[in-house]
């Protein structure tokens, strides 16, 4: 294969690639004000992508958090088996730690899941990462998603989050609710893909 070298490097600027990038493609995105939650729909796309971009919550050391739904939104209660597992590292470089972390994941709970932790609401603090929902219009196998977030920790530590799982149900999810484990999202935006 040969190597493609853009002549134009600002990206702005750039109007068409000489390579293909699949069929990815924008579907929805919404900025936080001191938001409670944001909510998307999802169709019959094979692959969600979802971006985060600077989460900034109001309130101080709590978590970016997601839900889902089968019915459109009025309940976000499915069941999730999920693990999650951290990498830190904090500013003035005393702390260091990779920890598997069993108070993020889920055995079989209805309960939001946190994709990343212990945020700090300092007003240069954010969480920007993703999440990706694998083939939720199925109504033969349960959903997988894996999530790999970076977010400016409670105290001042680098916290690197990954966590993956199943959704536990053959019925088509149909939304997505994203939401702080408390107070508002305060700042951020949720770019969502679709990919066939």
């Amino acid at each position: 294969m040969a190597l493609t070298k853009l002549n134009n490097k600002a990206v702005a600027n750039v109007t068409s690639l000489p390579v293909a990038l699949g069929d990815m493609v924008l579907v929805s995105s919404a900025t936080a004000s001191s938001s409670a939650s944001i909510e998307f729909s999802l169709g019959n796309y094979k692959e969600y992508k979802f971006f985060f971009v600077n989460m900034h919550p109001a309130n101080d050391g709590v978590n970016f958090t997601f839900n889902l739904s089968t019915d459109s939104g009025s309940n976000y209660n499915v069941t999730k088996t999920t693990t999650a597992f951290w990498s830190i590292h904090d500013e003035a470089d005393t702390t260091t730690q990779l920890i598997y972390k069993t108070d993020r994941d889920l055995a079989q709970s209805t309960a939001f899941q946190p994709l990343d932790g212990q945020l700090d609401n300092a007003n240069d603090a954010s969480s920007s990462g993703t999440l990706t929902l694998f083939n939720p219009s199925s109504t033969t196998y349960v959903k997988h998603f894996i999530s790999n977030c970076n977010n400016l920790g409670d105290g001042d530590y680098s916290i690197q989050n990954f966590v993956a799982g199943y959704a536990n149900t053959i019925s088509a999810l149909t939304n997505i609710k994203f939401q702080m484990s408390s107070g508002n999202i305060d700042a951020g935006t949720i770019l969502m893909y679709g990919l066939n």
